[in-house]
């Protein structure tokens, strides 16, 4: 009788752990140990494909695509006139060129910079909204049931990318890549318009008295590393904790399961589960365009201050 109490008393532990083990599989990056592609470690750093490496390819290669597909009209004729999906793409260049960037970094020099932030802006906005899709797992799903693959063998490929879908810039490595680019286009923005030693003393206005300058001055060089800081942060904060809600919603099927029968777990989903997570993934929808545009934007505000410096 001891033991049957003890068991049930720790069931719920054994599902919280799976459950959590999940959740963090799913917004973590995978291991070298597990690598999405095997590849030889050189120089001593290991140059093996992990699931976020894999999604920032993946993409590229659809950022590349888009704007390779949609410029392909004005690339052969002379005076194109966009229609469908060129007409989409244009519309969407046009406000980020006319609403971000030249009220914030000038018109003198938005054709300088606007590459870089509608670069950003595609990048991320795509990287957030692959995350979304469980590409991956859908084919990878099929895959296993149609060639009778073992869930249990880690060294298949097709159990590999399983877990490779993931949204990139839900990992902090990559937005801290993101935001060092802006941390660097800040710097060669200011030298570029007043030269590398005019940028440095537009750190803090000039006629101060020295006293101001000793607190003044290192307040501007913490300002220069919060502002990549925070772009790191609350991109990457914002897209990681939409998954985890979602997932965590979702878990409430198999704790209620596990704590009493089945048919709870299945009246929790289809009363709660469900609409919750319909209801927050239209949420991320909307989330993965205010990630996308506010840092575009912040990284055009950045830029253009340091171009047109006011204290």
């Amino acid at each position: 009788m001891k033991s049957i109490e003890a068991n049930q008393a720790g069931a719920p532990n054994d599902i919280s752990d799976k459950i959590s083990s999940a959740i963090m599989d799913h917004v973590s990056n995978s291991s070298l140990d597990h690598p999405i592609l095997h590849l030889p470690t050189i120089f001593g750093i290991n140059f093996s494909v992990t699931k976020h490496v894999m999604m920032l390819w993946v993409t590229a290669v659809v950022v590349f695509s888009i704007s390779y597909f949609a410029t392909r009209r004005y690339r052969k004729e002379e005076y194109p006139v966009p229609t469908g999906f060129t007409n989409a793409f244009e519309t969407v260049v046009d406000f980020i060129r006319n609403q971000v960037v030249r009220p914030n970094i000038g018109a003198e020099f938005s054709r300088f910079w606007a590459p870089l932030i509608l670069t950003l802006f595609f990048f991320i906005l795509t990287a957030n909204t692959i995350g979304l899709i469980p590409i991956f797992e859908f084919i990878g799903g099929i895959a296993r049931f149609v060639y009778n693959i073992s869930p249990n063998d880690d060294h298949h490929i097709v159990n590999r990318l399983l877990h490779g879908g993931a949204t990139a810039t839900g990992n902090f490595n990559v937005t801290a890549g993101l935001a060092t680019v802006t941390f660097f286009g800040i710097i060669v923005a200011g030298s570029l318009k007043h030269g590398f030693l005019g940028h440095w003393k537009n750190l803090a206005p000039p006629g101060q008295p020295f006293l101001v300058y000793i607190i003044l001055i290192p307040i501007e060089i913490i300002a220069m590393f919060v502002k990549p800081f925070a772009l790191t942060m609350r991109l990457a904060a914002n897209m990681t904790g939409g998954h985890i809600a979602i997932l965590s919603i979702m878990s409430f099927i198999f704790i209620f399961g596990d704590m009493f029968s089945p048919t709870a777990g299945i009246a929790v989903g289809a009363l709660v589960s469900v609409p919750l997570n319909v209801a927050i993934s239209g949420l991320e929808i909307i989330v993965i365009l205010i990630q996308a545009y506010v840092f575009t934007l912040l990284t055009a505000i950045f830029i253009g201050m340091s171009i047109h410096p006011h204290h």
